[in-house]
This record gives structure tokens, sequence and C-alpha cells, in this order.
């Protein structure tokens, strides 16, 4: 059995590699936006997480995550094609969901390409329910979908257990 990856924020030396993964999995047939500059200011921006799974140095993922005042934004997730159905997709949007929770998050929201039905089969495991469809969104080219996730529920239920007394 292999060891389990370490999800962490990402820091300064993993830049390129988000980088170039968002490149090749996430962006292909699409011009290139999530450059290392790109990816660089998201890591310095104190309003969002950058994470990353990482064994023996390696990345295995990585996600980006925007956060407002109840509502955050999934930009990008993405796994190695190596490091697939190991678990590394769901640690990750765990990490990314719990923060969000702690933070006071009601929902979390994202876009996937409507080809993509490995990504929305994914969301779909993890709670996401379809809000809408985008034509064109991805440069005209492809269609996109609206996801979305509510974790008020959950936020809702430990503060409901911690206010019962079960201090």
């Amino acid at each position: 059995m292999s060891t389990p990856p370490i999800i962490r924020l990402a820091a300064r030396n993993d830049v390129r590699a988000i980088a170039a993964l968002s490149r090749t999995e996430i962006e292909h047939g699409l011009p290139w936006r999530w450059t290392p500059p790109r990816v660089q200011r998201a890591v310095a921006d104190g309003r969002t997480n950058v994470c990353v799974a990482v064994r023996h140095d390696a990345l295995l993922g990585f996600g980006i995550m925007v956060y407002a005042d109840e509502t955050a934004h999934l930009s990008l997730l993405a796994v190695n094609p190596g490091a697939r159905r190991q678990g590394v997709g769901s640690a990750l949007l765990g990490w990314l969901e719990a923060v969000a929770g702690v933070a006071g998050t009601l929902r979390v929201q994202l876009e996937a390409r409507c080809g993509n039905a490995a990504a929305l089969a994914f969301y779909s495991r993890h709670g996401y329910r379809q809000t809408g469809t985008v034509v064109g969104m991805y440069l005209g080219r492809e269609d996109g979908v609206r996801l979305e996730k509510l974790l008020g529920t959950q936020v809702t239920a430990v503060g409901s257990a911690h206010n019962e007394g079960s201090d």
C-alpha cells in the first residue's frame, strides 16, 4: 500500500508544477490562462487557498479555491493522471471544503466542461448538484456546467451539537 499524500498549502516552489498540470489536465485545447505568474498571484492572495497533494516531494494534484463572505469558488482542481483513482482528488476537495466550513462558507460553486464526464461524476459523488449550463463558456468551443454544494447544513449541524450542551 502506498503512503497517503500530504495535503498542504502550496509554496513558491510548487507554482510551476501547478501551472503545468493545469495546462495539460484542465486547459487542454484552450489558451493557457493559469500560467506560473497567475498561480503565484493566487498563492499570495489572502482570499485564496492553493493546496497541493504531495508524496515524496512529487506533486500529485492541487486545488485552488477563492473565498467570499458566504460562498467559495473552486477555480481549479486537478490530479496527475498517474495518481488518479487513489483518493487524491477527494482528499484535496475535502481539505478545501473543511477550510471553507471553518470560515463560515455556506456554499461552494464551480464550473466544469460539459464533456468532462469524469469530473461531473466526481463532483456528483461529493454532493455537488448542477445549477445551470453556460453555452459556449469555454471560448465558445464548449459548454460549461455550473455546480454547487451547500455546506450550511454541515456547519449548522456542528453548531447545533455544540449548543445542545455537548461540551
